[in-house]
């Protein structure tokens, strides 16, 4: 499974208590950035929880903050699962932080996460019963995510789960 979001409310970052919502500070600028990457990263993560309980993606708002590069590799998760009949139950839970914004042509930022999968259960579709998964498999895992600004849009171009848990 690629990963997905339960929008957690650790997500969002706040705001300090000298800064004001109409701030035009770099600062405040910066907050906001911010904010609409992490707003777009959770919502991706989102649409790919609702997409991984029927393994498929239709009906999903995957594509409207996930580019086709990163949605093959969630098709890819999705078709596998079809195939063995499994969905999943639950939800991850992300604590998402972004690393680094550049202002570019197309500006990029770069998300670091710890992805807790502990509640997020595979299953076979008919039985119910969860399927059981490997015993090293780790439960809570670094995971990196590339998002590109497309006009006024945050859209995740990349995704990646790494073998080091957090």
């Amino acid at each position: 499974m690629a990963g997905c979001s339960d929008g957690d409310a650790d997500a969002s970052p706040s705001k300090s208590p000298t800064q004001t919502a109409g701030s035009s500070s770099p600062s405040s600028t910066a907050d906001a950035e911010d904010a609409a990457v992490i707003a777009a990263y959770t919502s991706s993560w989102d649409a790919q929880t609702e997409a991984y309980k029927k393994a498929t993606s239709a009906g999903t708002d995957l594509k409207k903050s996930t580019t086709l590069q990163a949605l093959a590799d969630i098709e890819k998760d999705l078709s596998a699962m079809r195939r063995a009949g499994q969905v999943t139950t639950g939800k991850p839970l992300i604590h998402p932080k972004v690393v680094k914004v550049t202002d570019a042509a197309i500006p990029k930022a770069t998300v670091a996460d710890c992805v807790d999968t502990t509640n997020w259960m595979l299953i076979d579709k008919t039985s119910k019963k969860e399927v059981p998964l490997p015993s090293e498999r780790l439960t809570r895992y670094v995971s990196t995510a590339t998002l590109e600004k497309w006009g006024k849009t945050w859209m995740v171009t990349k995704l990646t789960a790494q073998d080091q848990a957090c």
